[in-house]
């Protein structure tokens, strides 16, 4: 799946939990991040990031996605990991991450697999030990 599949489907899990729009987006991506800012296996990874700045990217990236106003200016997902040698394992604490937001917002079972198998699409250009 591509990234822009991907991010289609976190826009339609961001309007069934919290409206729509720009707002919903920034909602799901807030929590979404501040978990992986709260998790111990994978925090180290943005300790030098920009968190704003990250969750402002994230938004964007979903916004112009789904054919809002915005306009995404960051690396393709592949060039924003490429050298990081990031794990299995740290993938699986991200998606554990999502998760929790996803199950904070009472997001269905089917929107939810539908975004977790895009995510899992994305794996290959984001795990590259």
């Amino acid at each position: 799946m591509t990234w822009r599949r991907t991010i289609g489907t976190l826009v339609a899990v961001a309007s069934l939990v919290a409206g729509c729009g720009k707002p919903a987006i920034t909602a799901v991506v807030d929590d979404f991040i501040g978990n992986v800012a709260g998790d111990t296996r994978i925090n180290q990874r943005f300790a030098n990031a920009d968190i704003p700045r990250l969750k402002r990217m994230l938004v964007d990236q979903i916004c112009q996605a789904s054919g809002g106003p915005c306009t995404y200016t960051g690396a393709s997902m592949k060039d924003a990991h490429k050298g990081m040698k990031i794990t299995d394992a740290e993938f699986n604490a991200l998606v554990e991450d999502l998760v929790k937001s996803l199950d904070k917002f009472k997001v269905g079972a089917q929107e939810k697999n539908d975004l977790l198998g895009a995510l899992g699409g994305m794996k290959p250009d984001i795990v590259n030990q």
